[in-house]
């Protein structure tokens, strides 16, 4: 699959057998998110993304272990037909301060085939034997 890019940073896959690629913080100043707080963080990149595929932006493993740094609204999706510049979200879990600096690498991009549903109007569904239980209904 080809994505063509345009902006700052190029995402880079970390290891050969990766499924994410990072996205880089492409900010001016510095940006300091608080304890408890998040911040919208701009890439500098817009991507076309192929027809049928999506992009899904999720937090970095090492910043929400080492710093407890998340992507809000994980995962974050990008369609296909959007061609503004990727921003992340990013939420501190954190009780200090987190400060982010040009080039750092602040979550990663998975892309995703897409199926699209064909929704049809029925009076009933089939019953299961969960049925309609959730939230919890299997216990702890």
């Amino acid at each position: 699959m080809h994505v063509k890019i345009k902006g700052d940073f190029v995402p880079q896959y970390q290891s050969a057998l990766a499924a994410g690629c990072d996205l880089y913080a492409s900010v001016e100043r510095d940006i300091v998110i608080g304890a408890h707080n998040f911040g919208l963080i701009p890439t500098g990149i817009r991507v076309e993304i192929p027809e049928g595929y999506e992009a899904q932006v999720r937090p970095r493993s090492g910043l929400a272990k080492t710093h407890g740094i998340g992507v809000l609204n994980a995962p974050g999706t990008i369609d296909a037909d959007y061609r503004g510049e990727i921003k992340v979200i990013l939420f501190n879990h954190s009780d200090k301060p987190f400060k982010i600096k040009k080039r750092d690498r602040i979550a990663q991009l998975v892309f995703s085939k897409v199926e699209k549903a064909e929704f049809v109007r029925v009076k009933r569904l089939r019953r299961t034997k969960r049925n309609s239980g959730g939230l919890g209904h299997t216990g702890v």
